[in-house]
């Protein structure tokens, strides 16, 4: 189990309510045979690789968070999975002070809410059960680069409340990022870490445009177990 003894309680007691929830939805979507990546794509056949599902992704208009679930070809996944969630903020819904990384090959979209921060990816199998938590370089989404300490700062602002295409997968989804939350903190810096590594290693390039660096971060998950490390944590508060 991962040790969480060095959270506050406030911050256990969030990740003890979003695990109830992960589970509780986890739970209605089963009542009809069906789990988070099944909703997303419910009437849409043909299922095409790299295609954002459901089209045009989720978007919430009030908080200003964002989610689409997509997958590779088998022969270009990095590891084992079905497909995964990749998870956003824009920037009318970041926090007061945020802006953009100054960094190489930076131009600011002309819609300013267009410079939106990818959070985290999660990966699933093919009933929709996560595996993993990883984060990407910035060209793989298309977003704009924020420092880790930033997109930290994002991670209690993400939050679908959309009700289209289901409400049931946007609540599973608000609620892993914030069970998980974490590990995608370690994610992110360790994103970081390996961002300014590979500019060392290859100065004088566009390290945030180098296709051979697409997963800058990945961890292994369970939902039982975060649960159970969560628990026993409490008790011991």
């Amino acid at each position: 189990m991962v040790d969480l003894s060095g959270l506050g309680r406030k911050r256990l007691e969030r990740m003890a309510a979003a695990g109830r929830e992960v589970r509780e939805a986890a739970r209605l979507l089963a009542e009809t045979g069906d789990n988070a990546v099944s909703e997303v794509l419910r009437g849409q056949d043909p299922f095409e690789v790299w295609d954002h599902y459901p089209k045009g992704d989720v978007y919430d208009w009030q908080t200003h968070s964002q989610y689409y679930f997509h997958a590779h070809p088998p022969s270009e996944n990095r590891f084992p999975e079905h497909g995964h969630f990749h998870t956003f903020l824009r920037p009318k819904g970041m926090p007061v002070g945020v802006k953009p990384a100054p960094v190489s090959g930076f131009v600011m979209p002309e819609d300013p809410n267009d410079a939106l921060s990818h959070l985290v990816a999660i990966s699933v199998d093919g009933d929709g059960r996560p595996l993993r938590l990883f984060t990407t370089n910035r060209w793989v989404t298309g977003e704009v680069w924020y420092g880790s300490r930033d997109v930290i700062r994002m991670l209690d602002l993400f939050d679908m409340g959309h009700a289209e295409p289901s409400r049931t997968a946007d609540r599973w989804v608000t609620a892993m990022v914030a069970l998980f939350r974490p590990q995608v903190e370690t994610l992110l810096r360790e994103r970081d870490t390996r961002i300014e590594l590979h500019t060392r290693l290859r100065p004088g390039g566009d390290v945030h445009d180098d296709r051979e660096l697409e997963v800058t971060s990945v961890t292994d998950i369970s939902v039982d177990e975060q649960i159970e490390s969560v628990e026993a944590a409490l008790a011991a508060a």
